[in-house]
């Protein structure tokens, strides 16, 4: 299978790096806005170098994988559709509500298959607990906790442009909230505070952040998240049931201590990024977009469903801007 990838920066060579290990990448081809960059990465995989992507679409790939900066995503997600090849976007697909819509509407009229990259969809402790939520195992669920905690803030520079902690780290607990529950939510209280760097401030954004969510059938969701968690990267969710509770990222690199004395839990060591604490889950993920690509499945996780992420993190921005609740009916969608 040959396969093209746009985005040469951290997510597309850390992309390209997994695709090239993997078995049903035959040929890789890679471009970005920086062709030293794209040589560089081709250098070290042994992979090819299109121009641009104009060029790599034209060079006979089977799938496309787009992972360049997030100002890039919707006008590349626009060429390959119009090209009829199947493609992998990392989150977000576009950089407002609008044109997520706009792209939406575009997919659902071609058909071309576009699988969005929430990794947590693949990852065994999420299907797990998904699994219990179906079943019934849990009986009825009543609260949810979920938090994103980053080890260590992002560069200043990326923050301007990041769209904010509830579209940036949290998205990911939207989706994954829905992609466990199989429910929708219905309203948000968001809030927000800032105790580090300047820079999250200047640009209009909080470093710490907490959203009280209600789904549709009246289930609570506390989600958190953070940019200073100096302990390490703490990915989690408790699923709280009548009959019973199920956590994920549970385990020996949980990234806190026991106040309790005589307590060895968590043993250690702690994960310090988001690439290593899902680097099974991407390597799942991409083998499932190969899946997309031969015709055996659709998306896993569609332009539609990156929409009602995008939606709730929408709402939360709202919420903690004018400081009051919102119900999702107030973000306009499909």
């Amino acid at each position: 299978m040959r396969i093209g990838l746009a985005g040469a920066g951290r997510i597309g060579a850390f992309h390209a790096r997994t695709l090239a290990a993997l078995d049903f990448v035959d040929e890789l081809v890679v471009t970005d806005a920086d062709l030293g960059a794209a040589k560089t990465l081709a250098d070290e995989l042994g992979a090819d170098v299109a121009p641009d992507t104009e060029a790599l679409l034209a060079s006979g790939v089977d799938g496309f994988v787009i992972a360049a900066a997030t100002p890039a995503h919707a006008p590349l997600l626009r060429q390959s559709i119009a090209a009829g090849v199947p493609t992998f976007c990392e989150k977000p697909v576009a950089s407002t509500l609008a044109e997520t819509i706009g792209l939406a509407d575009l997919v659902a009229s071609t058909g071309v298959q576009v699988h969005v990259g929430f990794q947590r969809r693949f990852d065994a402790g999420y299907r797990r607990a998904r699994a219990a939520v179906e079943s019934g195992e849990l009986g009825f669920i009543h609260s949810i906790r979920a938090n994103t905690h980053d080890q260590a803030p992002p560069h200043a520079s990326y923050v301007p442009t990041s769209g904010g902690i509830f579209r940036d780290c949290n998205v990911h607990d939207f989706d994954i909230l829905r992609f466990v529950t199989g429910r929708e939510v219905a309203s948000v209280y968001a809030t927000g505070a800032n105790k580090g760097a300047d820079f999250f401030s200047a640009a209009g954004d909080v470093d710490t952040a907490g959203a009280l969510l209600t789904l549709d059938d009246g289930t609570i969701a506390l989600i958190s998240s953070t940019r200073y968690n100096g302990a390490g990267h703490d990915v989690r969710m408790e699923v709280h049931g009548e009959k019973g509770t199920i956590a994920v990222g549970l385990d020996h690199s949980l990234a806190m201590r026991s106040a309790e004395e005589g307590v060895d839990f968590p043993r250690g060591p702690q994960k310090w990024s988001f690439m290593e604490r899902f680097l099974p889950a991407y390597q799942a993920e991409l083998t499932a977009f190969a899946e997309v690509v031969r015709g055996e499945r659709t998306s896993p996780c569609t332009v539609r469903d990156a929409l009602e992420a995008s939606r709730i993190a929408e709402a939360c921005e709202l919420s903690r801007a004018e400081r009051r609740p919102v119900a999702l009916f107030e973000i306009k969608g499909i």
